[in-house]
């Protein structure tokens, strides 16, 4: 499944998936794009929220909304590598705790292939609060 990011101009770029989706990456200077080390925290959310919403859904949970913020560390000097990763659950709905815990369990360590391959050179957390 290759991916595609072509240069536009300055230091802005589009990826293009392989499914012809596409984002449009920058610098923070540019101003017109994901960060492309934004966008590795963003793929962890985007990964594990598929992953939560799909078990929540099978265990017939009620499931309003879902919103996933990362947070990160990276280290102080180049190449500014992550060393941690926090990851924060926001959801609402008529949800059982247990279910929660068990979807979000089952994402972080079985089904998610970001929070997988981050794994073994990071720090991986995570937190639910669940509103009613």
């Amino acid at each position: 499944m290759p991916v595609v990011v072509k240069w536009l101009e300055k230091h802005q770029y589009v990826g293009i998936d392989s499914t012809g989706h596409s984002v449009v990456l920058s610098s923070s200077a540019e101003g017109v794009g994901m960060k492309p080390s934004e966008l590795l925290l963003v793929s962890l959310a985007a990964c594990t929220a598929y992953d939560v919403v799909e078990i929540l859904t099978k265990k017939r949970q009620k499931l309003e909304s879902l919103t996933i913020e990362v947070q990160s560390e990276q280290d102080p000097d180049p190449p500014w590598a992550f060393h941690r990763f926090h990851v924060v659950y926001r959801l609402r709905g008529d949800l059982s705790d247990k279910a929660v815990r068990q979807a979000i369990e089952l994402s972080e360590g079985r089904y998610c292939s970001v929070a997988a391959t981050l794994r073994p050179a990071a720090e991986l957390t995570w937190e639910y609060e669940i509103s009613r």
